[in-house]
């Protein structure tokens, strides 16, 4: 056992090192045009399926209760959180439409959307990050395997390129937190990490 742990730990750093040494470029693009956006009074919607929607809500906690006392609450709001929302438009439509529903009500041109989905497969995520890009909001993806179909509706779309969704998660979780403390970062917050 201590043979397997070692071996899987290892490739989990491997995985998010040759991850961020791949796409640290356009990690830099992407929070300088978020943080554009968050200035000019845009807010962070996040978005995902089952350990993806607990990644969501993770992000908006993160940006509006950040545990780092010299940082900034930002405004950040999961779309996995409203059970009776969810469930009924599930139940009345049709799933793939939770988060596409929700945003036809909220987004606004300057906003940004995140998705989250290990295979970039989730039809509800999908259907949601092209409204929002029909509408001008800045479209984030957090996917994993090959993308999917979420690398073509993304402005910027960072993909793992993994099979185990475990190396997908562990990294989407390093990349959701370098994503906000840069994104303070460029807002002119000093770096404290």
């Amino acid at each position: 056992m201590k043979e397997a742990i070692l071996r899987k730990a290892r490739e989990s750093a491997e995985t998010i090192v040759s991850f961020f040494e791949e796409s640290a470029v356009d990690l830099e693009r992407c929070v300088r045009e978020m943080a554009t956006r968050l200035r000019d009074g845009g807010r962070l919607y996040a978005m995902g399926n089952g350990g993806s929607a607990c990644d969501a809500i993770h992000v908006a906690v993160e940006f509006s209760h950040p545990i780092i006392e010299k940082r900034r609450a930002l405004p950040a709001i999961s779309l996995c959180t409203d059970a009776a929302f969810l469930t009924a438009v599930g139940n009345d439509s049709d799933f793939s439409r939770v988060y596409v529903d929700r945003l036809e009500t909220l987004l606004l041109p300057r906003d940004v959307v995140l998705g989250i989905s290990t295979s970039g497969a989730s039809a509800n995520v999908n259907r949601a990050l092209q409204l929002a890009r029909r509408r001008g909001a800045l479209t984030v993806g957090f996917a994993g395997r090959d993308g999917g179909a979420m690398v073509d509706v993304c402005d910027f779309c960072f993909v793992v390129p993994s099979w185990s969704i475990h190396r997908i998660q562990e990294t989407h979780t390093v990349l959701l937190h370098l994503l906000w403390d840069q994104l303070h970062v460029a807002m002119g917050e000093d770096d404290v990490l």
